[in-house]
This record gives C-alpha cells, sequence and structure tokens, in this order.
C-alpha cells in the first residue's frame, strides 16, 4: 500500500519546501515532489493544507507522562506512556529511569522489552535511557540518594540483557568514571555526563575516553566559571559534544537558550523534555522515585525544597519555544528534534524526510500543535 501527502510545507533537516509532496511505501518514504512535479497515483491520498510537515520527533530522555512513571515498572505505565507520547509529535523515544535498586530497574526494562514483544500501537522504543545510579551524591537534584553506587559495568550488562540500553548518564569524576565511558561505548551505549561535580580536568579524562554527551546540560552540573569552565564550558567548547536541553523556559532561561543557540553547533543540540508523570496532567501532587512532587503552573517541584523535578514539556513545544526565543529557521532548528538525536545514538534511518528513510511523520499546525502522526507509515494519532 501506498500514501501520498500533498500540499505539504515540508521541513526536514537543512530542508524547507513549500506545497511538497511526500510518497510513503510500506512504511518509508520513496520519493519527495516539489511543486509543479507531476504526482503519483496513489492508494491513499492526503491533502496536509500547507501544514508543516517534519520528521518524527525522537525525545532521548523521558521518564513518564499521564499519570504514570517508567520505573513504575508496569505494563500499563509503559504502554500508556508510549501511546500518549504520540500525542507531542514523538515517534521514538528512550524511556528513562531513576537512581533507584538494580531490581527495580530490571523489572522497568522488562515492561519496555514486553512492550516491543506486544507491538503496542504507539511510540517506537530502540532502547533504554540510565539515568544514574552512578552520580554524584553531592548532585542529586530530583534523584533518591539511597541508591547512588559507583560506576558498574558489569550491572549494565545485566540490564542490557534484559532491553538494549541506549544510553547511560553518570558523574565522570566518580571511581573509574573516565575509564567507565569507554566500557560502555565497548557494549554499544553512548556514554554521558549528568549529576556532576566534574572539573574541566576530569571530563576530559573522559572525553578521551570516548565520552561525548552532556545530559540535560546546565543542570546538575559545574557552572562556567572563569577559573575552571567546569561541564558548561566543556559543553560550549569541545565541537564534538551533544548536549540535551530542557527547554521549558525553566530549566533554561530564554536568554540562556538564545546564547547557547548562539555559541553551540546545531547539530550538537538534542531537544529533550525531561518529562515525568505529570507530563499531560493537571497542578497537584504527583511524585519521582519515590519523592513527593508539587506541580504548579506546569513547573514540577520536590515538596520537601523546591528542587525542579523533571518537566511537564512536550516536544512541540520545546520546538516552539526555541523558534520564538532565537528565530532561527525551522530547517536548520529541525536538526534539535530527531536527526541529531539518530546521529548521537546510531539509530539508522530516523530523523529525516527523505527517501530511504522510515516514514516517521509529524504534522503540525501554526502553533506547533499536533495534528496527526505516523509511524512507519501509520497513522497512529490523529487530533
Amino acid at each position: 500500500m501506498n500514501w501520498l501527502l500533498k500540499q505539504c510545507r515540508l521541513i526536514s533537516p537543512d530542508q524547507e519546501i513549500e506545497n511538497a509532496a511526500v510518497l510513503i511505501e510500506n512504511g518509508v518514504v520513496r520519493r519527495i515532489f516539489a511543486e509543479g512535479d507531476a504526482l503519483p497515483s496513489a492508494d491513499r491520498v492526503t491533502d496536509v493544507e500547507g501544514a508543516m510537515t517534519v520528521p518524527g520527533f525522537i525525545d532521548v530522555h523521558c521518564h513518564g507522562k499521564s499519570g504514570f512513571d517508567f520505573c513504575d515498572a508496569a505494563e500499563e505505565a509503559m504502554e500508556t506512556i508510549g501511546k500518549d507520547k504520540l500525542k507531542e509529535g514523538v515517534t521514538s523515544f528512550l524511556p528513562t529511569t531513576l537512581t533507584l535498586p538494580e531490581e527495580l530497574l530490571a523489572r522497568a526494562l522488562q515492561t519496555a522489552a514486553d512492550y516491543v514483544k506486544k507491538d503496542v500501537k504507539g511510540v517506537k522504543v530502540p532502547g533504554v535511557h540510565l539515568e544514574g545510579p552512578f552520580i554524584n551524591p553531592k548532585c542529586l537534584g530530583a534523584q533518591n540518594p539511597d541508591y547512588v553506587r559507583e560506576p558498574d559495568i558489569e550491572m549494565v550488562r545485566r540490564l542490557a540483557a534484559i532491553f538494549p540500553v541506549k544510553k547511560v548518564s553518570y558523574a565522570v569524576e566518580m571511581p573509574g568514571g573516565a575509564e567507565f565511558a569507554a566500557e560502555l561505548l565497548s557494549e554499544g551505549i553512548t556514554p554521558s555526563c549528568v549529576h556532576s561535580a566534574a572539573k574541566f580536568e576530569e571530563f576530559e579524562a573522559a572525553h578521551r575516553h570516548g565520552l561525548q554527551n552532556l545530559t540535560h546540560f546546565c543542570n546538575q552540573m559545574t557552572p562556567l566559571h572563569h577559573r575552571d569552565i567546569g561541564l558548561v564550558g566543556a559543553g560550549l567548547a569541545c565541537k564534538d559534544v551533544f548536549i540535551e536541553m530542557i527547554c521549558d523556559k525553566l530549566h533554561l532561561c530564554p536568554d540562556m537558550i538564545r546564547l547557547v543557540f548562539s555559541l553551540k553547533d546545531l547539530e550538537k543540540i538534542q531537544l529533550i523534555t525531561d518529562a515525568m508523570r505529570a507530563a499531560g496532567m493537571p497542578d497537584g501532587e504527583s511524585s519521582l522515585g519515590g519523592l513527593a512532587v508539587i506541580v504548579k503552573d506546569g513547573a514540577a517541584r520536590l515538596a520537601s525544597n523546591g528542587a525542579l523535578a523533571g518537566s511537564t514539556l512536550q516536544v512541540c513545544d520545546a520546538l516552539r519555544n526555541v523558534y520564538e526565543i532565537t528565530g532561527l529557521p525551522l530547517k536548520e532548528l529541525i536538526k534539535t528534534t530527531s536527526w541529531n538525536q539518530a546521529q548521537a545514538l546510531g539509530l539508522k534511518n530516523l530523523g529525516k524526510i527523505a527517501p530511504g528513510y522510515a516514514a516517521d511523520i509529524v504534522i503540525l499546525d501554526d502553533r506547533f500543535k499536533v495534528r496527526s502522526v505516523l509511524v512507519d507509515g501509520e497513522l497512529r494519532y490523529q487530533a
């Protein structure tokens, strides 16, 4: 079966085409047509009426949504998150863990394996993201101090045997932290630094061992300082380093967002949500990793000390925020929603609307709200 989308405002990395058409066959983009090209007949034809047509978003850092957390380790949690992420334009995501006991992490990964095996009609899950437990206990943020431990590649291997681990976020200054980056890479896992008090020289040691990622940039990491540029300085100075950004205007103020986008190569920035279970829910009481959270005006904070506890952000809103703050062309900004994530994690045939790529496509209105979502050429969400 083939499907023709026409009258698209096609926005893909380095490309924006008005009145384009996209031919999809067997879940793959087969051809792009420019305005004036003769269009083929198709089994299904949809006129998107000039709406933005973009690659499906890839959220590499998401803990939960719609009242559920991935670490609930429950089938209902995984399936609900996997379906509701479609509503924000996500077509692939990495369920993200917290600093918790290995037994609970193992159960959570098993729910991801069951989700994929069951072929739930939600987003694709190429693997999981372990955030913790290998973090600096002095840089907890909203992580639970009871379960912090030193880097342990054998633990990661045990978990990866249950379901693929694609990314591990940890503190590079922990014992063996530099070498841990190389161990992860040898397993095909992307190492990333966060919840860390590392000095720049400690980052450099891990960088020499292959670490090229920083998780939720600027949050729970050493700030830029004139005597030691820290991890924030590392993210800006090291051209090969990918950085995650939570662009909700809370975790990073608009001025910081504008500054980073003016200094950093756009092909190294990844928009993430870092969303917790309160995402998509009304304000009120919630929780994260067993810690009480209060959500007010969309901001999730620990009840104990007011620290930010993840976000309630959606990727479509993050893209709108960055567009409004920076004014950069969408054909450049769109790289930050999926292409860069695919490059950082080695995900093939994702992140572009181009021949041979998976037909993971999102239709957005003028306010960046999601109208419809295709995953592998199948309509899985329509507003």
